[in-house]
């Protein structure tokens, strides 16, 4: 069966009451995720580069500070894209489903990482 005729049955790994579940803890990250980006968006600024103001040591080390905090806003994004696909999903029914062999993907797993998009057998190849 293709992975977009697919809905999830009650017999399957996540029912749609845990599938509910699920969505509201992805919704909960997301929205904590985004203020923590609002939060942080001064560390990844423009860095001064006015040597009367700012002495060299002090403007390299705010400039590996901005560096630091744009590969985490970086990082930060990713997981807020992970987990709007996890939201497609729940959203068409694929839910717990392997996006590379439509298998269902091990409870736990989906437990620990509800973003998860593989089970274990497809991670390993």
């Amino acid at each position: 069966m293709g992975i977009l005729a697919r809905t999830i049955e009650p017999e399957t790994s996540v029912e749609k009451s845990e599938a509910e579940q699920y969505r509201q803890r992805l919704l909960d990250l997301r929205v904590e995720l985004e203020r923590i980006q609002e939060s942080s968006k001064n560390a990844s600024a423009t860095v001064e580069l006015d040597q009367t103001s700012v002495g060299r040591l002090s403007r390299m080390d705010a400039m590996q500070v901005q560096q630091m905090a744009k590969a985490t806003e970086r990082r930060r994004q990713h997981q807020i894209d992970r987990i709007e696909g996890a939201l497609r999903r729940i959203s068409a029914g694929d839910f717990g489903y392997c996006y590379v062999c439509e298998g269902e993907i091990e409870a736990k797993r989906i437990s620990a990482d509800p973003t998860i998009t593989r089970c274990m057998k497809c991670v390993d190849d």
